[in-house]
């Protein structure tokens, strides 16, 4: 007869581990699998590392802030993109989130600049038109000079909620919108996009 061993007891599990286990478990994307093998990771790390990872950690929590105009990540109060003379200023993409603007800025296609919504519609969510930068875009576009508006939010079911509402917030201003082209799979996310795919949806957009 063969005898399963039984599961070791939380409560072999000294508490420090404990806790760092369960504060890794609260990530996105990572389970308690993960967590155990990133916490026990950091065990057998030097020093150095370990302290290096709090630091940086520590020093986004302190630093990193929201640009004042289009709600970028930055360290100051505008983001790199805003303060470059080099940006086409009459054209803003409308994104969701701060890591799509690193996958647009990835394709080398796309020169304007950028409004960050910081989400999606999502009602059963509990996300709200109040709860996204929505109404700073419709701010912007009254008071720059703004000649196109590319709503880049993400080809699924929330994404195109959030479009088609901003599309009619942005109608009686008159500017132009445009919508990325089909490149893009349905119900996917901008930052898994590769650039190749990313650069044909923003050449190839059309007006909405």
């Amino acid at each position: 007869m063969i005898v399963t061993p039984e599961r070791p007891s939380q409560s072999l599990v000294v508490e420090p581990v404990a806790r760092l286990i369960e504060a890794f478990s609260r990530l996105p994307g990572i389970g308690t699998k993960t967590a155990s093998r990133l916490t026990f990771f950091l065990l057998r790390a030097r020093e150095e590392q370990a302290r290096d990872l709090a630091n940086a950690i520590i020093q986004v929590k302190e630093q990193v802030r929201l640009c004042s105009r289009c709600f970028n990540i930055t360290i100051g109060e505008l983001c790199p993109i805003c303060l470059s003379p080099n940006r086409e200023a009459g054209i803003i993409c409308v994104v969701e989130e701060p890591l799509d603007v690193l996958a647009i800025e990835r394709t080398g296609v796309y020169r304007g600049i950028y409004h960050v919504l910081h989400g999606h519609l999502s009602p059963l969510e509990g996300i709200y038109r109040e709860h996204l930068k929505i109404d700073a875009l419709l701010a912007r576009v009254q008071s720059e000079p703004i000649e196109e508006v590319i709503l880049a939010t993400n080809p699924n079911t929330e994404g195109e909620a959030t479009a088609f509402l901003i599309l009619k917030d942005l109608a009686p201003l008159g500017v132009r919108v445009t919508r990325l082209a089909r490149g893009l799979p349905t119900g996917g996310d901008l930052e898994w996009a590769d650039a190749d795919t990313l650069g044909s949806a923003l050449e190839g957009r059309h007006d909405l």
